[in-house]
């Protein structure tokens, strides 16, 4: 880590933070404590995910959840609805999952159509199943410090970065982007990792300032490269959970949140877009969903890194 400090603080190209290599390593940790759980409780963890309406991206991102799961030994609930079904019907649904012994986690694919109340669908689902972590329960779960279910593109940010950097405790840390989803989640890791946090957004006064002081800086703004490369500080590492398709040379290409080329000059490391964030999402919700089935089982909760 002090070499790649170094590296940062000189010049050179930042390190690239892999997420590809280190979703792979955690979904070996993942299918091993699966077999384990099946082998003990004689049923595999089970994943069921909602789907409304036919979004190719969405139907493609669910398709993929359902292989990642049976490719590590779980069991797999796809549930596709028509972007007509109706309020109380989806609630039925989940009260059925809620209820469903063979099913540990529920995650329902958002964001929902227009009509239908997101956020009463999610208080519906059981928070002991909720592997998104948007349950309000949760939410507050983690506010307070107390064990729930984390939200899965933060929680596999903080890994990132706990791989990255070990000890996080005493780091300046920035999050741009304040959602449900990203934000404000991350800003509770960092807080409990003993970083010193300051939240911002798209309308953060002085944000380039602020950026320029973080040790560490989490994009989740959802602005293509809003975050420009010479905003960074020598020597930080950069998270960017942004994806944006802008046309580059006659042709669509994925960019994040920031400025790759120019931050990766300043920085220490950085993820990349794609290959990043992404497939660490997938894979935390994997790894939420074995903690869900071991709760439920009564079972000790398998440390998983």
């Amino acid at each position: 880590m002090a070499a790649a400090t170094e590296a940062g603080s000189r010049g050179a190209d930042a390190a690239i933070i892999d997420g590809r290599a280190h979703a792979d390593a955690l979904g070996d940790r993942i299918a091993a404590q699966a077999r384990d759980f099946a082998g003990r409780t004689g049923r595999a963890p089970g994943l069921a995910v909602v789907l409304v309406g036919t979004d190719p991206a969405s139907e493609v991102y669910v398709r993929s959840k359902g292989r990642m799961a049976r490719k590590l030994g779980m069991e797999s609930f796809e549930h596709v609805l028509p972007e007509t079904v109706s309020q109380s019907d989806l609630m039925a649904l989940i009260g059925r999952l809620n209820a469903d012994e063979t099913v540990d986690g529920i995650l329902v694919q958002l964001p929902l159509p227009g009509g239908l109340d997101s956020l009463a669908v999610i208080e519906a689902i059981d928070p002991g199943k909720d592997v998104d972590g948007l349950h309000p329960i949760n939410a507050g779960y983690l506010a307070s410090g107390l064990p729930g279910l984390v939200s899965c593109t933060p929680y596999g940010c903080l890994m990132l970065l706990r791989d990255s950097l070990g000890d996080l405790s005493g780091l300046d840390a920035i999050v741009v982007g304040r959602s449900i989803l990203v934000g404000k989640p991350m800003a509770q890791l960092l807080l409990a990792a003993n970083c010193t946090v300051t939240m911002a957004h798209s309308r953060t006064k002085g944000l380039a300032a602020k950026v320029g002081q973080a040790d560490i800086v989490v994009a989740a703004v959802g602005a293509a490269e809003m975050i420009r490369g010479d905003w960074i500080k020598p020597g930080a590492t950069v998270i960017d959970v942004g994806t944006s398709r802008v046309e580059r040379d006659g042709r669509m290409r994925l960019v994040g949140d920031v400025d790759f080329a120019g931050a990766r000059r300043r920085a220490r490391a950085i993820t990349p877009v794609p290959g990043g964030v992404g497939p660490m999402t997938i894979m935390t919700l994997m790894h939420n969903t074995l903690i869900a089935a071991h709760r439920r089982a009564g079972l000790p909760a398998p440390d998983l890194g």
